[in-house]
């Protein structure tokens, strides 16, 4: 009986000592040393463009300028095309950005631009003509505390660019 009561303080002294050194990880955003990652919408790939459903590939690359590893729970995003809502959703994929590394990433997006067809046609008359997009969402970063970086982009293209001659 003895030697079961020692075996189960030994346990519960080491579990302590592996969530101290668990959250010391962490200890950067408590201390407010915690520099906030820079995400960036990298490339737009078209997979599939039916006419009442449309799905896109957004890659996003995440840099890590902290000393320690970043774990990330997932992304909300919402994407506009001026000023037009085209996709928003989120992923709830789990991934860690090594300490002073980068990391990248795909995010399959699903949409119907059918209801938005005759503005689109309208841009796509003025091909040379640049379209604003914008990206706003949300990573959700750490395990247990954590610190959410918002995220927005905006910019332009030009629809001549990416159609084929």
């Amino acid at each position: 009986m003895l030697f079961q009561a020692q075996i189960i303080r030994i346990l519960g002294l080491f579990m302590l000592l592996g969530t101290f050194s668990a959250l010391s990880g962490c200890s950067t955003w408590f201390t407010g040393s915690f520099v906030r990652p820079d995400v960036r919408l990298l490339k737009v790939d078209v997979v599939k463009a039916r006419l009442v459903e449309q799905e896109f590939l957004l890659r996003f690359r995440i840099d890590n300028p902290n000393d320690v590893s970043l774990p990330v729970r997932g992304l909300d995003y919402t994407v506009y095309l001026n000023d037009i809502l085209l996709a928003s959703g989120e992923s709830n994929r789990w991934f860690s950005v090594p300490a002073n590394g980068h990391y990248t990433f795909d995010v399959p997006v699903h949409t119907n631009l059918w209801r938005h067809i005759r503005y689109i046609v309208k841009l796509l008359e003025k091909p040379d003509e640049p379209v604003r997009y914008r990206l706003q969402g949300e990573v959700r970063t750490g395990m247990l505390f954590g610190k959410d970086v918002r995220l927005q982009r905006d910019g332009e293209i030009i629809p001549g660019s990416f159609i084929p001659e």
